[in-house]
């Protein structure tokens, strides 16, 4: 029993999930490699999947979102990736990302509530 006041991590607060309703729900995803080159998705990035099922950026291939990237992660052209995503949460409209192309709708909006996954401006400190 020593030990149990030692400090074994740490973490910093990025405003990104708001609420405990709904419950966020974390679950393992694969991201699909790119064509060519590598890029960096950022936490908080908006995911849909492909017709291989795999998970994509939302406006990439599908245009029905499904999910929330939890990390930030790089992506090559060598292989795909498995992730953390989150399938269920609340979520800072702020802090959420997407594609620059792609423009989010009322439609996307629909199909995130049904997935659970809502978007709520998170409260001023007192």
């Amino acid at each position: 029993m020593k030990d149990l006041n030692r400090i074994i991590g740490d973490m910093e607060f990025d405003g990104l999930i708001t609420a405990i309703v709904p419950p966020t729900q974390v679950r393992a995803g694969t991201l699909a490699k790119l064509a060519s080159g590598t890029a960096v998705y950022k936490r908080g990035l908006l995911l849909s999947k492909n017709a291989a099922g795999k998970l994509v950026p939302l406006g990439t291939a599908s245009t029905t979102p499904h999910s929330v990237l939890c990390d930030d992660v790089e992506i090559g052209a060598a292989d795909d990736i498995n992730v953390a995503v989150y399938t269920a949460g609340c979520f800072n409209p702020g802090k959420v990302t997407m594609l620059s192309s792609h423009t989010l709708t009322d439609g996307d909006l629909d199909n995130l509530r049904m997935r659970d996954i809502v978007f709520k401006q998170p409260h001023a400190a007192l």
